[in-house]
This record gives C-alpha cells, sequence and structure tokens, in this order.
C-alpha cells in the first residue's frame, strides 16, 4: 500500500514539473502582432446603475414572451435562445408557424406550418449593445444616423417613432413586425393585417396593437410604470418602451468580454494557449482576417462580398428570384451587390452555423472558405447546411443557378490565400479563445413564466 502511495506522489510530482515546464517554456516576452485592439473596458459598454436592473428584468420578461407575436406562438427568444448560445443553431430560421427551440425546431405541416423559411441566418446578439456598434442586421438596413429625425436610419423611414435608446433597440422593432418572423400573415390576427398594409406606427399600426395587448396585462403596466415614471398612466405605454427595454436587458445579458483573448490583451501572457497565439498572429498577419475583422469587437461594421454561398429562398434578388443581393437592398448601389455586414466575432465559436445564409456548419468549414471564396463556393456542398427538410419549402430553396452564382462569383473581394492544415487548426484555436466562459452557460436567464402566461416553450 506505501509502495502505492508513492507511486502516486511521484506521478503527481512529474506532472507538476512537466506543467511547470511547459509554463516556462511559452515565452511570456513573445513579440505580439501589430494590429492588436486594445482591451476591452467598462467605457465600451453603457453604464448600469442601480435603477436599470427594473429595466433589463422588464426586457428579460419580455423578450421570452410570446405576446409580442401576432399569433401569441413565437418569442424573441426562440430565434435567439440563451440555451442555443443567442442564435437558433440552424442555418435559416423557422419562424411563425413552426414548433420546437434550437436544432430540434421544425417547420411542421405545409397547411399549419411556417410558409417560408426566413431568409437569413439569426444572428448572435453578443456585445450588439456595446457603444461602438452602429448598424445591425446582415445588410445594415438599421443605422446610427443623427440627421434623421429619429436618430436612426431603419426600414420605417420617417415613420420611426421617437425615443429610442440604442440602434439595438432599433433592430427590436422590427422582428415583430415581420410576417415570416413574428407578425404572422394576413388574416391571421390584426398585427399581421397592420404589417400587410405597411402601417407600423399608425393609430392601428402594428406597434401600436402590441402596445395594446401590453396594456391589457396587469403584471406589465406595474413594471412599465415602476421602470418608465415619466408615464402618466397605462395610456402613455408604447411600443418603444418595450424595445428599450428588451435591448437594455440584451445589452446586460449577452455582454461577453472576458475570453482568453481579452486576458491576453490585458497581459495575461498564459491566458491563451500557443495554438491560439499562433493563430493570432495569422490573424492579424499572413491570414490578413484583420483587414475585416478589426477594432475591438473584431469586425469593422463595414459591409464585404466574399462569395459566400446563398441557400434557402433569398430576398426576390437575381435569376429566379432566390438570390440575396445584401447591402445593395438598402443603399441601391451596385457596387453593394452581394455584400454583408462583416460580423463581430467575440463568441464566434458558439454562434453557428455561419455566414449571411448559414451556409457553413463548422467554423473550420467558414475558415476555409475566407481563403480561396469563389472555389470555395463553387464546391459548396449544401449537406453541410442545417435545413430541416420539408418538400415545398425545398422546392424554394436556392441552387447555384437560381441564386445567380456568376454575380456571387464576381463580386468577391478576397484573394486568395494559402495556408496549411496546421495553420488554418491555429486560426480555429484562436477564434475559440474568443469565447467568453460566462457565455457557455446562459440558462439562467430563462424565466420560469411570463406575466402574460403563455407557455416559455411549445
Amino acid at each position: 500500500m506505501l509502495r502505492v502511495f508513492l507511486l502516486g506522489i511521484a506521478f503527481a510530482l512529474a506532472a507538476a514539473a512537466a506543467w511547470a515546464e511547459s509554463r516556462v517554456a511559452q515565452p511570456t516576452d513573445e513579440i505580439r502582432p501589430a494590429g492588436l485592439p486594445p482591451p476591452l473596458t467598462a467605457e465600451d459598454f453603457p453604464i448600469l446603475g442601480p435603477d436599470d436592473h427594473a429595466r433589463i428584468e422588464l426586457g428579460r420578461l419580455l423578450f421570452f414572451d410570446k405576446v409580442l407575436s401576432g399569433n401569441l406562438n413565437i418569442a424573441c427568444a426562440t430565434c435567439h435562445h440563451p440555451l442555443a448560445h443567442t442564435t437558433d443553431g440552424l442555418s435559416l430560421p423557422l419562424g411563425e408557424g413552426a414548433a420546437g427551440l434550437g436544432v430540434t425546431r421544425h417547420p411542421g405541416n405545409a397547411f399549419t406550418g411556417v410558409q417560408n423559411r426566413v431568409a437569413r441566418n439569426s444572428p448572435g446578439l453578443f456585445n450588439l449593445g456595446a457603444k461602438s456598434v452602429t448598424v445591425l442586421f446582415h445588410d445594415g438596413r438599421v443605422e446610427r444616423d443623427p440627421s434623421h429625425p429619429a436618430g436612426f436610419r431603419s426600414p420605417a423611414g420617417d415613420k420611426l417613432p421617437p425615443g429610442l435608446d440604442s440602434v439595438l433597440a432599433v433592430q427590436a422593432m422590427f422582428p415583430v413586425a415581420t410576417a415570416d418572423e413574428m407578425a404572422g400573415h394576413p388574416g391571421e390576427n390584426s398585427i399581421a393585417s397592420a404589417v400587410a398594409t405597411g402601417d407600423l406606427a399608425g393609430e392601428n399600426g402594428a406597434w401600436t396593437l402590441l402596445a395594446d395587448r401590453l396594456r391589457t396585462i396587469p403584471a406589465y403596466v406595474d413594471l412599465f410604470m415602476k421602470v418608465y415614471p415619466a408615464l402618466a398612466g397605462p395610456n402613455d405605454i408604447t411600443f418603444v418602451h418595450a424595445a428599450n427595454a428588451i435591448a437594455g436587458f440584451e445589452t446586460a445579458a449577452f455582454r461577453a468580454d472576458n475570453s482568453p483573448f481579452d486576458r491576453w490583451l490585458r497581459g495575461d501572457a498564459f491566458a491563451m494557449d500557443a495554438e491560439s497565439r499562433r493563430g493570432a498572429r495569422l490573424f492579424y498577419g499572413k491570414a490578413g482576417c484583420s483587414t475585416c475583422h478589426a477594432g475591438p469587437f473584431l469586425s469593422d461594421q463595414g459591409f464585404h462580398a466574399i462569395a459566400m454561398p446563398q441557400i434557402g429562398p433569398g430576398k426576390g434578388d437575381g435569376t429566379g428570384g432566390k438570390g440575396d443581393f445584401g447591402r445593395r437592398r438598402v443603399t441601391d448601389l451596385d457596387a453593394d451587390r452581394y455584400r454583408f455586414r462583416t460580423p463581430p466575432l467575440r463568441n464566434a465559436a458558439l454562434t453557428g452555423p455561419w455566414g449571411h445564409s448559414g451556409a457553413y456548419g463548422s467554423l473550420e468549414a467558414v475558415v476555409r472558405h475566407h481563403l480561396d471564396p469563389v472555389a470555395a463556393a463553387a464546391n459548396y456542398d449544401i449537406g453541410q447546411a442545417r435545413l430541416p427538410d420539408r418538400a415545398d419549402l425545398a422546392a424554394k430553396d436556392a441552387d447555384a443557378d437560381s441564386s445567380d452564382w456568376a454575380g456571387v462569383a464576381k463580386a468577391n473581394e478576397l484573394s486568395p490565400i494559402g495556408l496549411t492544415d496546421f495553420e488554418v487548426a491555429d486560426l480555429v484555436a484562436f477564434l475559440a479563445a474568443l469565447t467568453d466562459p460566462s457565455s457557455v452557460d446562459l440558462s439562467h436567464l430563462v424565466p420560469s413564466e411570463v406575466p402574460s402566461g403563455l407557455p416559455i416553450y411549445d
């Protein structure tokens, strides 16, 4: 017995010595690549005080409450669920009419289920409430603009109500007013009918009708009156108040700024392992990733055409109407055709599938696409996409011909880059090092119930 004990001690000491040697072997004074962003600080985010707690809680309840959908059957959280790391795990969302959560969500049948897939991938919500974020959606159709009466440009144009706190609050105004996402279709409910006529902010507009619903729920009235003391009474509650609360919740709950990369930037030489550090040197050097994925959140907030494969029903553009012109749909400039917003990369390893249409189901695959976009897209295998099947939906999905592949390839802005398999592995390791450990398990954000009394899950 004593011999076994001594052998155990010897093994433990040897393991400890090897660990210590590996730590010493990693140079603490290695040259860091040029172009690194400064470490994130509290100044990068809105300062939240004690009075904001009630607003965050109101936003949390609204985020999970299906009362904000036309047919009372889908919530913001359905496509941005904490259990799926603020996405839904699918290439393209299944909105109004579908059932289930995350990768188990299914479209139902052709008569009572979804009418269409949502045309673009459901993006992650991490750090979108940061002060420096000025543009949202894959095509940037919501953007901060001080010259606009409401302070923002959006699909609502001059009808966007005043009083929205941030670009994230503006974003929260639109899924509830989109037929395939949350509103439903004409004839199904009054909100859907208002959306179909383009009436959002009028006396019988979609946003007004949603606020009317909230005013009928005493628990919500009490919360709104507590959060917004300037309200004279329930009749003053608007959907702007709801959107601001939802954005406040998203800002606080989905802040991610303590990844190994963050700690490394702050001076912890051992926060990232050797593979991740090699990946960082590639990211900010030979691979050229930081040309677009720049700044503290690893996005230039610009728009680029990188021949990302078009799958799904598209936006009605191009040959056959199954393409997606991206930024051009906002600017009407031909130079912006097939350009999409550079996604921020914090927690990117958690938020797949990747690409504006969710074409890639693995992080390595989307990295390899960037190395030679035209060749990668030409050899794209739709089998890697996560598209719950239904024959009539599949018939609406794009293929190489109907998505105007030649135009997508011609617009590509990236030149081929040669990397070895080992270098690709290092890049993927670096992207994994952008994951904040506190973001891995977000189950504590899910409430047990919501004021409307509607079920949290299907």
